[in-house]
């Protein structure tokens, strides 16, 4: 799969995806990044630590997070799009569910579009994403946590989000899947889709696995958003073990080591 400038080998290979957020609220690393300065730091040091990728975002996703307009959002991610893409050679993702957002991040340098609600929020993203001729990550998502069957409802809809895709004219090798930790799930939940992330790889995509400081943790270990990295970390394991390459996360470097460690155990 080819992500910018780069080719990422999809069956051999792992890759860190730093988490960047250029937002006033988000749940872990909210007003860290607020100007252009800390953002570019924040970049450098993500990507001296080991990412393949940056995940750009200028609206939170947090639970009961506050929607904000689609220009504020545009002129959040634009100019450190721009600047990162002047200073440094690393595909940018941006994490979008708008198509206008996404359309102008895309002409501001982004290379791939995460979308939080697999296509389905916006009726019109897949035709941006298509003419852009970029990979995409399709996330599980919906607006309720009732379920009959975990793994079988995730498939399903993640069939819909890769439906509407091959629709709209994005080709197959251009999409990746996100069963969406912490979305839509409530603790448990998001504890049963860890444990059968296996199952998902018979969808026949690579596989995106963002679970870095979420609630989930913090339930499970009882421990504040800047204490999860262990518990991140193992998850990170699990999801390397079940067949997943890309990892969206904060602490880059813990989670690079501990995959890289894993990766050479299975190898051995």
């Amino acid at each position: 799969m080819k992500i910018g400038t780069r080719e990422f080998d999809v069956k051999n290979q792992f890759y860190m995806v730093g988490i960047l957020n250029i937002t006033p609220d988000s749940f872990s690393d909210g007003g860290q990044c607020q100007d252009l300065d800390q953002a570019l730091k924040h970049a450098e040091r993500l990507i001296k630590d080991g990412a393949d990728m940056l995940d750009i975002g200028g609206e939170s996703t947090r639970p009961e997070h506050k929607r904000i307009s689609e220009i504020e959002e545009i002129e959040r991610i634009c100019p450190i799009i721009e600047m990162i893409k002047e200073n440094f050679e690393i595909p940018i993702s941006l994490d979008t569910y708008k198509n206008k957002v996404a359309k102008a991040g895309i002409e501001a340098g982004a290379d791939f579009i995460n979308d939080i609600w697999g296509l389905k929020w916006d009726k019109d993203m897949a035709g941006v994403i298509r003419d852009a001729d970029i990979p995409c990550c399709l996330m599980h998502n919906k607006r309720h946590t009732l379920y009959d069957n975990i793994i079988k409802d995730i498939k399903k809809d993640l069939e819909k989000s890769i439906e509407i895709a091959k629709k709209a004219g994005i080709a197959q090798e251009k999409i990746i899947l996100d069963p969406g930790i912490g979305f839509a799930k409530d603790f448990k939940t998001n504890l049963k889709v860890m444990k059968r992330l296996g199952e998902l790889q018979s969808l026949g995509y690579p596989l995106m696995l963002g679970t870095s400081r979420k609630s989930m943790i913090g339930t499970a270990l009882n421990l504040p958003v800047n204490e999860r990295e262990e518990g991140t970390l193992a998850t990170s394991v699990i999801g390397f073990m079940a067949g997943f390459r890309f990892f969206r996360g904060h602490d880059v470097k813990a989670n690079l080591r501990g995959i890289q460690m894993a990766k050479a155990i299975l190898e051995a």
